[in-house]
């Protein structure tokens, strides 16, 4: 089975293809000469030749060249497919990191990323040469038998034709299964990772059993469509078997009516039946395969959905140094969530290089969005967004990264050691770095408690941690950016009052950057220079110093 999509994405993977259906043609055709080696031999056999030696020779020497080619194919298959595989992968995640997280399904995308690609191993490396093989070969068998016998190849050809063209009706019909198939399989996958994530949750409401019997069902229904699969599947197999069975078996009863009469021609029927063999070995191979690439090729649809999103921002900027000062200009922007209608209209704000500005307002403000702009995780629809008099789009995705560094509210730590979630923004930071930024965060007590202190190795998304734990720790591996500006976005939401007020004074004293704090609570915004308060995605008010209504509505100063 040949698919469009499948064919596009094996551009970058052409030449190799091409290069094993290659060594495919050449294994054949030493199978071919193999068989007729031993014809041969058999003939030297039966008249007395004086050429045996010569015979048994090239037999040799056939055998010989046939197990090293296929020694080295199959390293060959190894590094091609892994090659396919890391290409693939590449680019599957590079088109992940520029779409919004709302357009993403981690259940889904990592079933598409994980099985879908490995499944496409098999078909790129071995059902797409073979199938090259098979075009080429079985002919070439055909009109070699008839040369030896009509009868013969005529059998031969019409039971070819039978193996090859009629399991491809069942194709059609497997693939479509398999499409559906997949679509519950990755849905339960999905299922599966978000109940995985999700256990506390669901034993503090006493779901697990209800949840876990839903799953049970999803999964005796996929067992059920995998069986239903497998007995098409075997039809295929059984009417492609028996075609190549039967057909060897006519082709050497055509050909033994040669042998009645002369003797010598016994030779013939040997030289046709391992012919007949060599000829319906690559539709067997081309069948074995077909079922080793099938999980790749029902994935399809996954991974065409996965490489058509498209991302809300555009990667052509050319300016790769990242900001210096840090002054912040947005000029007339609006932005609306698709699906929320929320967002900011038609703001204007310029911001200093080194101010601490504290950024209020009620929920569904425009704060966030704000946020989510200059981190460059959407673009405006319309205005501009500069940092250090450069449009923010200009600057290249390394260099945006170096010069903004935002903290969420609830951050992502990976199940790595402390020191490497730690050094994410930084990778060559020095231990004296990461501790002092441990220390500006209130945390280095904490790691030095823990088990292997930074060298402790996270639970999946920092779980062996508390909520004010993990804030803290995502604002020292924030720290320790290089980036001009930081955007903290209710990051001491979790962290009771005395440790915010630490953690902020900390800050204020030691970070020379410009700073946008996203808050609700005024004990986080002691230190700032300016507040500027949202409604509705315009700026309502603003003044010098904290806000003294956090929430933005207080009036001008």
């Amino acid at each position: 089975m040949i698919h469009r999509r499948l064919l596009q994405i094996a551009g970058t993977v052409f030449g190799p293809i091409v290069g094993l259906a290659g060594i495919g043609v050449t294994l054949s055709a030493l199978n071919i000469a193999f068989a007729l080696s031993a014809g041969f031999v058999i003939t030297t056999l039966i008249g007395g030749d004086e050429t045996m030696v010569t015979a048994l020779a090239i037999l040799g020497a056939v055998t010989v060249a046939r197990a090293i080619l296929i020694w080295l194919r199959e390293p060959l298959i190894v590094r091609v497919g892994a090659s396919v595989r890391v290409a693939l992968r590449r680019r599957l995640l590079e088109q992940l990191t520029t779409v919004p997280a709302d357009q993403r399904d981690s259940g889904r995308t990592s079933a598409t990323v994980i099985d879908g690609v490995e499944g496409l191993d098999a078909y790129y490396t071995r059902y797409l040469p073979q199938l090259l093989v098979v075009f080429v070969v079985p002919l070439g068998i055909v009109l070699l038998v008839t040369s030896y016998s009509f009868v013969a190849g005529v059998v031969l050809a019409t039971s070819t034709a039978i193996a090859v063209l009629i399991p491809r009706i069942w194709d059609a019909r497997l693939l479509s299964n398999g499409r559906r198939r997949w679509d519950a399989f990755s849905a339960l996958s999905s299922a599966y990772v978000e109940t995985l994530q999700q256990i506390p949750l669901l034993r503090m409401f006493g779901a697990t059993e209800r949840i876990s019997t839903q799953l049970a069902g999803g999964a005796q229904k996929l067992r059920l469509s995998t069986m239903k699969q497998l007995r098409v599947s075997l039809v295929e197999t059984l009417i492609s078997a028996s075609a190549m069975h039967l057909g060897t078996i006519l082709a050497v009863i055509a050909s033994l009516h040669l042998a009645v009469t002369d003797d010598a021609q016994s030779a013939v029927a040997v030289t046709v039946l391992l012919l007949a063999r060599e000829c319906f070995r690559p539709m067997q191979d081309l069948a074995t395969n077909w079922h080793a690439g099938y999980l790749g090729l029902t994935a399809v649809d996954g991974l065409d959905h996965l490489l058509s999103l498209r991302s809300t921002i555009t990667t052509t900027g050319a300016h790769a140094s990242a900001a210096t000062s840090g002054s912040i200009a947005v000029s007339n922007v609006t932005y609306r969530h698709p699906t929320s209608r929320s967002g900011v209209v038609d703001l204007n704000l310029r911001i200093g290089a080194g101010e601490t500005i504290a950024l209020v307002g009620p929920s569904g403000s425009g704060k966030s969005t704000l946020a989510r702009l200059l981190e460059r995780e959407i673009d405006p629809l319309q205005g501009r967004i500069s940092i250090d008099g450069i449009d923010l789009r200009d600057f290249t995705g390394h260099a945006r990264s170096q010069s903004v560094v935002a903290i969420p509210q609830d951050p992502t730590l990976f199940a790595w050691s402390v020191r490497d979630n730690l050094r994410l923004y930084s990778p060559h930071a020095t231990r004296e770095a990461i501790e002092q930024a441990a220390r500006t965060a209130d945390l280095h007590d904490v790691i030095c408690e823990l088990p292997s202190g930074y060298d402790t190795v996270l639970a999946e998304n920092g779980g062996q941690l508390s909520g004010g734990q993990r804030q803290r720790l995502a604002i020292a591996r924030a720290l320790l950016s290089p980036a001009p500006i930081l955007i903290l976005d209710e990051v001491t939401s979790a962290l009771d009052s005395g440790t915010e007020q630490r953690v902020m004074d900390a800050i204020a004293t030691t970070q020379r950057r410009t700073i946008i704090i996203i808050a609700h609570r005024e004990s986080a915004c002691m230190h700032v220079d300016r507040w500027i308060s949202l409604t509705d995605g315009r700026v309502a008010a603003s003044g010098h110093g904290r806000p003294l209504h956090p929430l933005g509505s207080g009036g001008n100063s």
